[in-house]
């Protein structure tokens, strides 16, 4: 049984993802389990390279972007999101940016490429991998977006120095790796 096969059965368990039940029964890795999103409707800047496949797609299910204020205006300072599917988180997000798995603790830290900005929202980004911890989920991930933002942009006006605060948001973010989908 592949690594690959016991971290989407972990995933399924923990209702982390939906897989079929002819994946499971062919082995197939957790790749198999993901439908891809139409990247058609994403932005040019933001689309992940050809000879690359989706992994994982997530949904930040609690998440807020962190904004303190020096000199009199609000500046990012990370994000911190649990993510998953139907609403069980299985992964950490956090300042890098760095993705964790609760599941199996690998983990990516990337440097975003691209960003496309939207009204009322943060950023949607194409974010390259530096790093990747791990032969669990995110062991081999190259690529990362984040898509169909939501919320989390700073508070309109000045703001006095030192204060925190944090905007909820949401957003999808598909994990992408080099090679064909199994």
């Amino acid at each position: 049984m592949s690594r690959k096969w016991l971290v989407a059965a972990a995933l399924a368990a923990a209702g982390a993802i939906a897989p079929t039940a002819s994946a499971f029964a062919a082995g197939h890795s957790v790749q198999a389990f993901v439908p891809a999103p139409d990247q058609a409707s994403v932005p040019a800047a933001l689309q992940v390279p050809a000879g690359n496949h989706l992994v994982v797609s997530l949904h930040v299910i609690q998440g807020v972007q962190v904004y303190g204020c020096s000199n009199g205006a609000w500046t990012l300072k990370e994000p911190a999101a649990d993510m998953g599917v139907s609403n069980r988180p299985t992964v950490l997000y956090t300042a890098g940016p760095e993705w964790v798995s609760t599941v199996d603790g690998s983990a990516v830290w990337g440097m975003p490429l691209a960003s496309a900005n939207r009204t009322g929202t943060i950023p949607e980004l194409l974010v390259k991998a530096v790093k990747n911890r791990g032969a669990g989920l995110f062991g081999s991930i190259d690529y990362i977006q984040r898509l169909d933002t939501y919320g989390g942009l700073a508070p309109a006006g000045s703001c006095t120095n030192g204060a925190i605060t944090a905007s909820q948001y949401f957003a999808t973010e598909d994990f992408w790796a080099p090679g064909a989908s199994a």
